[in-house]
C-alpha cells in the first residue's frame, strides 16, 4: 500500500471510528474561535487539559508538549495504540486540535542537525494526521553568521519545500512561525515566497512582529494575511532589557488591534492564547491565565463582530 493511500485508509478508518462520538459533540453549544496552547499548562495532565477547555469555552486547544515531554509522538496519548482514545475525547468534548507545536527549525545548515529537524518534521505531520489536526509548526529561526541573509533564506524555504511535499495527500500544512530573527514581514515573504508551496503558510505570532518586528498589526496582514493559517497571542510590558508577559490586555501589545485586523481581513483561524508558562514559570498560573483570556477575547472578539 502507497503512503498516501495508507494515509487515506486511516482516515476513513478513523472517521467511521469516530462517528458516534461526533454525534454527540455536535450538541456541544456553539463557541468562539479560541484556542490555548499547552505551553500555558505544562502541569496539566490531558484529563485536565480537556476539562478545562470546555468549562472555560474554548474551542481548539494547540498542542505543544504535554506534562514536560516536548516530543509529542513520544506522549502515551498520542501513541498508536490510544489514538482512537485521544480523538473520541476530544470529540465528545466538542474540542479541535488546531495544530501540533513542533520545534524544528529550517535555518540549520550542518547535515545531520538538519536531517533531526526534517525528521521532527515529518514526524509530527503523520502524528497531526493521525489526529485530524490541519497543522504543524515549524521554526524559520536564525540567520546565520557570516552567510547571506538570501543563502538562510532559501535554505529555511528548501526544508518547508520539503516537509510540504511529505505532508502532501495528509490533511496537513506546514506552517512557519514569525519567530527568533524573523519577525519583519519582509524577511517572512521572502522566505515564504521562495517555498512556494500550497501545503506551506504561516503563523503570525504577533507578538513577535510587534515587539521584535517593531510593525503594526495593520501593516503586518497587509503584507502577509494571505498566507496566515494559524496565529499566537499574548501580551508583555518593557521591563528592563526584555519583557514580562502579563494578562491580555493589560500590557503594550496592540493585541485588540490585531484581532480588529484579522477580522476585518477575512481570518477563518483560531486565536490561539501562546501563555509561555513552560519557559517562564514565575508568569501567572494557567488558572488564572486562560480564564482571563477567554473573557478578553470574547470582549475583543465581539467588538470586531464575531459572534459564536
Amino acid at each position: 500500500m502507497s503512503h498516501l493511500a495508507r494515509r487515506e485508509f486511516l482516515g476513513a478508518l478513523a472517521a467511521t471510528a469516530a462517528a458516534p462520538v461526533l454525534a454527540r459533540g455536535a450538541a456541544t453549544r456553539t463557541r468562539l474561535p479560541i484556542a490555548f496552547s499547552t505551553l500555558g499548562c505544562p502541569a496539566w495532565d490531558w484529563g485536565k487539559i480537556l476539562e478545562q477547555a470546555e468549562t472555560l469555552g474554548f474551542a481548539a486547544i494547540e498542542l505543544r508538549g504535554l506534562q514536560g515531554e516536548m516530543d509529542l509522538p513520544r506522549c502515551p496519548e498520542f501513541q498508536p495504540g490510544h489514538l482512537k482514545e485521544t480523538r473520541d475525547q476530544l470529540a465528545a468534548r466538542g474540542l479541535k486540535v488546531s495544530d501540533l507545536g513542533s520545534s524544528a527549525a529550517m535555518h540549520e545548515a550542518e547535515p545531520a542537525a538538519r536531517a533531526k529537524h526534517l525528521d521532527e518534521g515529518r514526524r509530527f505531520i503523520d502524528l497531526a494526521h493521525e489526529l485530524g489536526a490541519p497543522y504543524v509548526r515549524v521554526f524559520p529561526n536564525s540567520f546565520i553568521a557570516g552567510e547571506e541573509h538570501r543563502v538562510t533564506i532559501e535554505r529555511i524555504a528548501a526544508g518547508l519545500r520539503t516537509l510540504g511535499e511529505h505532508a502532501r495527500g495528509s490533511g496537513v500544512s506546514v506552517i512557519m512561525e514569525s519567530h527568533g530573527d524573523f519577525t519583519r514581514s519582509a524577511d517572512i515573504l521572502d522566505v515564504l515566497t521562495a517555498a512556494s508551496s500550497p501545503n506551506v503558510g504561516f503563523l503570525w505570532d504577533a507578538h513577535h512582529t510587534a515587539v521584535a518586528g517593531h510593525e503594526a498589526p495593520a501593516d503586518t496582514f497587509r503584507v502577509l494575511g494571505s498566507f496566515v493559517r494559524h496565529t499566537h497571542l499574548k501580551d508583555s510590558r518593557p521591563e528592563k532589557d526584555d519583557v514580562r508577559y502579563v494578562l491580555t490586555g493589560t500590557g503594550t501589545v496592540p493585541v485588540e488591534d490585531t484581532v480588529k485586523a484579522l477580522v476585518a481581513g477575512g481570518y477563518k483561524g483560531y486565536y490561539c492564547f501562546e501563555w509561555e508558562k513552560k519557559w517562564h514559570p514565575e508568569i501567572e498560573e494557567p488558572e488564572v491565565a486562560f480564564p482571563h483570556y477567554a473573557k478578553t477575547m470574547r470582549g475583543y472578539l465581539a467588538a470586531a463582530g464575531v459572534k459564536p
